[in-house]
C-alpha cells in the first residue's frame, strides 16, 4: 500500500471516528477521549524515555485517566468534590519515586507531571467545552476541529505554493509566514460558515475563538515539534499509519484548549 493511500485511509477513519463519537452522545465522546488520553500519555512517556529519563509511566497514565474521568463525571452532573481525588493521586508521584532508586529522580517526577499537564488536563477540559451550555452540545468541539483542520490545510497549501519566509526555522523548517497567513484566511472563512449554522455562540465569539485556535494552535504544533526535535524523532508515535501518533494529531488542540476554556469562562459564556 503506497503512502498516499495509507494516509488517506487512516485520515478518513480518524475523522469518522472522531466526529461520529463526538456527535453521537456524551458517553461515546467520553469513552473516545478517555482512550485517547491514555494513549496520548503513554506515547508522551515513551517518547520522554529517550535521553535517560524514566517517568512513572503506569502511575502517570493512571493519574491522567482519573483526572479525565472525574472531570467527565462532574460534567455529567456528579458532585464536583470528586475532583479532590486527583490531588493525592498526583502527589503520590513524589512518594513512589522514593522507591525507584533512579539517578535522576526529580527529572523523572518532572516528566511524569508534565505528561499530565500537557496531555491529560487539556483533554479533560474538553468535557467542559461540550457542556458549556449546560447540556451536552457537540457544536463548539466540531467548530474546534473544523477551524484547526482548515488552518492546517490552508497553511500547507499556501506554504507549498508561496512559502519563503520561515516562521520558526530552528524548530520547524517547513513552516512559513506565508503558509500561516494562508491557514488563517482559510480558518476565518470556515468559522464564518460555522457561525451561520452553530448559533449557540455569536459570530463575534466564534471569531475570537478562531483567533485563539489559529495563533495558539500553530504555537502548539511548534511546541510538539520542539519536543520531538529534542528527542531526535520525526513522529511522536506510530499508532496512525502515515500520520504519526496521538500527539501529532492533537498537538494544536492540546495547547489551544486551555486558552479557549479561559476565554469562555472569563466572558461568562458558560451556563
Amino acid at each position: 500500500m503506497n503512502n498516499f493511500l495509507k494516509r488517506s485511509l487512516t485520515g478518513g477513519a480518524f475523522v469518522l471516528v472522531l466526529l461520529g463519537c463526538t456527535w453521537f452522545n456524551q458517553l461515546s465522546f467520553s469513552i473516545l477521549f478517555f482512550v485517547v488520553t491514555i494513549l496520548g500519555q503513554w506515547e508522551f512517556y515513551t517518547l520522554s524515555e529517550k535521553g535517560n529519563n524514566r517517568p512513572l509511566k503506569v502511575w502517570g497514565t493512571i493519574a491522567g485517566a482519573l483526572i479525565f474521568t472525574t472531570n467527565t463525571l462532574v460534567c455529567m452532573g456528579y458532585d464536583h468534590r470528586i475532583l479532590a481525588l486527583n490531588i493525592p493521586i498526583v502527589f503520590m508521584i513524589f512518594i513512589l519515586e522514593l522507591f525507584t532508586k533512579a539517578s535522576n529522580p526529580f527529572r523523572n517526577i518532572a516528566f511524569t507531571i508534565l505528561g499530565i499537564v500537557y496531555v491529560a488536563i487539556p483533554f479533560s477540559i474538553l468535557n467542559y467545552l461540550v457542556t458549556f451550555t449546560g447540556t451536552y452540545n457537540y457544536e463548539l468541539l466540531f467548530g474546534f476541529f473544523f477551524i484547526l483542520w482548515s488552518n492546517d490545510s490552508g497553511a500547507y497549501l499556501a506554504g507549498s505554493a508561496f512559502g519563503k519566509r520561515k516562521l520558526f526555522a530552528r524548530v520547524s523548517p517547513g513552516k512559513s509566514w506565508e503558509g500561516s497567513i494562508g491557514g488563517a484566511i482559510a480558518a476565518y472563512i470556515v468559522v464564518f460558515i460555522i457561525s451561520k449554522h452553530y448559533t449557540s455562540i455569536s459570530i463575534f465569539d466564534w471569531m475570537c475563538i478562531a483567533t485563539i485556535l489559529i495563533v495558539i494552535g500553530t504555537l502548539g504544533d511548534l511546541v510538539e515539534s520542539l519536543y520531538k526535535r529534542s528527542k531526535n524523532v520525526k513522529d511522536s508515535g506510530t499508532l496512525l499509519p502515515g500520520h504519526g501518533g496521538i500527539l501529532d494529531r492533537f498537538d494544536s488542540l492540546l495547547m489551544a484548549t486551555p486558552f479557549v476554556f479561559s476565554y469562555l469562562y472569563l466572558t461568562q459564556l458558560f451556563s
